[in-house]
């Protein structure tokens, strides 16, 4: 056997998580003990399960345990009693009862679901082992939820009082890189360096998954030790501005590259401009350690403005294209500068309230921040089959313990129920589970050692914290660090302490200690196999599934007559966007006909589509509608496997109207437009125009120009 080289290094902020949750749990032991509390493992166990390096989310985790718990017990108390006579009955009801939490926890992909997730799978917990004793169900409920209140109040009292460690610097790295990977994006745009098109897209998928991870993280804002607390609607404000700010800026890049395209290189009065303008966006945000960064003064963005809009009114271009792409580029430059403006304006808000001088949230556009639970993907057809998965392992178990009538069967019912819960977020929980299950036997040697030697040796609480110290104080530096996370948990939590919890440590026996063991190990097992082979899916099936779900709300959004759920379709597919990439690369990098850039093509079909209806009059006859019903008619229609430039070329009648509204739009001569126009109506003009534009370079982007384009009458405004 081979020995390390060197001993395992800890830093100081692990040693001191480890040791606040070993504090946490000698305290809960003590008071659930004094208490005469039956099983104070399961108040030890909690310190554990809610214990996070950051003490807001040690707080919120506890509030959604405590409530999970509640929830859980009371539909135990429901069930139990009513159906004990009918083990059947009681099982496939216990098994319904989780299904449903699972369910209705998948679709909500924040710290919440983990409300929902323990309310079912504690309702087995309590439900399955009390069948042998229903009478005394009540008693059991009630003391397990005891149990799991005095570990939460002194876990979270722990985490809280002694060197509470605020997510306030975690918080503001990551929006402070979120603006960094927006500013790297911008920079880069008009650079036409070989490696400047690869650069652009490491940054757009990093800010893709910036903005995700910010949603989540900011659920956690509330219940932070600092003055973070009060900046949670300024920071629910900066994610919906950056994911207003992504289609804006993902078409002035392609706008950019269309004009590259007709011409080998961008014409010097767009590079010096467009050029001028992106450097000084990123350098108003742009922070030094401790510093607070500037919004540019109103002058300064009114100069931004006009020179945007002189891309569209210069000296006219050579054609009517050119004309269209300048007019349309400008158009969404603008957007970005405003969108912008806004990131950095909150970002400053923030600033302030963490100094705690918390002002009004600045006026953005009207737009109001949406909850995370509005935004993030949810696809309901996966959250049914986990719960499906979940409900057949653990009527398997329980059929397999009632014909047997074996000891241990509740162990195994109970295991099935958590494993199912705990892994059902991923595309394939599988290998997943057999990698916790592994762990879980190799913990067996040590949770023996405790629960046949040690625990019986135990007569007063300082000889349990001696001989719980070694084991739980280094598995907890591990239970702190993201990389060793799960083994530790199968070790710690599952191995020893579940253990524990599971026995009354001062009379186990070696039969009741196999038994239990067993159980767990075969209700590990069996939620294995049974996701296995009836829930897991593929890394590239799963990508397809989310571009084609992204595709269907296309479908159906130029129907939709709130503008609300229009701009949330922009948040909704950047969470997308930031779901696919992980999947593509654990697919080997390609999945056919799914690409993350492909769904930044959506993302701005859907900007396109929404400014499209709300100036749909302003082209003639039924021209604006009749373009609307077969954009969504082309996705709703999506052939699996295809782009969505791929798709489109089979539907020329939809290129032509599409061009027949540029004719219309465009003046005559190619002449920029004149002033005459209501500043309203122009405007209006322009946001179509940019809008028909931007359709025409999504869905037809080689389609070359009408060589003798109709002459078409200009509509008046």
């Amino acid at each position: 056997m081979r020995l390390p080289r060197q001993l395992p290094r800890f830093s100081a902020a692990e040693m001191l998580f480890s040791a606040k949750c070993f504090a946490a749990a000698m305290l809960a032991m003590t008071v659930a003990s004094w208490a005469g509390l039956p099983r104070p493992f399961w108040a030890l166990m909690t310190t554990y399960i809610v214990a996070n390096p950051l003490a807001g989310a040690v707080r919120s985790k506890a509030v959604f345990r405590l409530l999970g718990t509640l929830l859980g017990c009371a539909a135990t108390l429901l069930l139990v009693p009513a159906l004990v006579d009918a083990p059947e009955l009681l099982t496939l009801a216990l098994a319904l009862w989780v299904a449903l939490c699972l369910f209705v926890s998948l679709l909500d992909r924040t710290p919440r679901s983990y409300l929902f997730m323990l309310a079912g799978y504690s309702a087995a917990l309590i439900g399955f082992p009390s069948v042998g004793a229903p009478l005394g169900v009540f008693d059991t409920a009630s003391a397990r939820v005891q149990e799991i209140a005095i570990g939460i109040v002194c876990g979270t009292l722990v985490h809280s009082l002694v060197w509470p460690v605020s997510m306030a610097p975690t918080l503001i790295g990551l929006m402070d890189r979120t603006l960094a990977d927006a500013g790297a994006w911008l920079r880069g745009m008009v650079q036409a360096a070989p490696n400047a098109a690869a650069g652009r897209q490491a940054a757009r998928r990093k800010l893709a998954g910036d903005i995700s991870q910010l949603r989540v993280m900011a659920t956690h804002v509330p219940f932070d030790t600092s003055h973070l607390k009060w900046t949670a609607s300024a920071v629910r404000a900066l994610q919906h501005e950056v994911a207003a700010l992504t289609p804006f800026a993902s078409a002035v890049d392609d706008r950019l590259q269309a004009l590259r395209d007709a011409d080998g290189r961008l014409p010097a009065d767009v590079e010096r401009t467009v050029g001028e303008v992106l450097a000084r966006l990123p350098d108003s945000g742009r922070t030094a350690p401790g510093s607070v960064p500037t919004p540019l003064p109103d002058t300064a963005l009114a100069q931004l403005h006009t020179a945007a809009r002189s891309l569209g009114e210069t000296a006219p271009p050579a054609d009517a294209w050119t004309l269209a792409l300048r007019t349309g580029l400008a158009v969404r430059l603008e957007a970005l500068i405003d969108a912008w403006a806004a990131c950095v304006q909150l970002r400053q808000q923030i600033d302030a309230g963490l100094a705690g001088r918390p002002a009004p949230l600045p006026a953005t556009n009207g737009r109001a921040a949406p909850a995370a639970r509005d935004v993030l993907h949810r696809d309901v057809g996966m959250a049914a089959w986990s719960a499906l998965a979940a409900a057949l392992a653990i009527c398997l178990c329980s059929a397999f313990w009632i014909f047997t009538g074996w000891p241990g069967g509740s162990a195994m019912a109970m295991m099935a129920a958590v494993f199912c819960s705990f892994f059902a977020g991923m595309d394939d929980p599988a290998p997943s589970i057999y990698a916790f299950l592994k762990v879980l036997l190799l913990s067996l040697p040590l949770a023996a050692l405790y629960v046949l030697v040690l625990m019986p040796l135990v007569v007063d609480l300082p000889t349990l914290a001696l001989v719980c110290a070694p084991a739980f104080l280094v598995l907890g530096v591990y239970l702190g660090r993201p990389a060793t996370f799960m083994k530790a948990m199968a070790l710690l939590l599952s191995g020893v302490i579940g253990t524990l919890s599971l026995h009354d440590t001062g009379q186990a026996d070696f039969a009741s200690f196999v038994n239990a063991m067993i159980g767990q190990v075969l209700g590990v097992a069996a939620a294995a196999v049974v996701t296995a082979l009836v829930r897991s899916v593929s890394a590239d099936w799963g990508a397809r599934r989310i571009q084609r779900m992204t595709w269907r709300e296309l479908g159906r959004l130029p129907r939709q007559a709130d503008d609300a759920q229009a701009r949330l379709h922009a948040a909704r597919v950047l969470d997308r966007i930031g779901l696919l990439a992980p999947r593509i690369a654990q697919a080997g990098g390609t999945v056919d006909g799914v690409n993350a850039d492909d769904a930044l093509v959506d993302l701005r079909i859907g900007t396109d589509l929404h400014a499209l209806r709300r100036h749909a009059a302003l082209l003639p006859g039924r021209l604006g509608p009749d373009i609307l019903a077969q954009v969504a008619r082309l996705f709703r229609e999506h052939p699996a496997g295809l782009t969505t430039g791929q798709a489109a070329q089979d539907r020329p009648a939809l290129a032509r109207r599409i061009d027949e509204g540029l004719q219309a739009l465009l003046p005559s001569g190619t002449s920029p437009p004149g002033p005459d126009l209501a500043a309203d109506a122009a405007d209006g003009r322009r946001e179509l125009l940019a809008a028909l534009v931007g359709l025409r370079r999504n869905l037809y982007p080689t389609r070359p120009w009408p060589a003798a384009p109709s002459t078409l009458q200009e509509v008046p405004a």
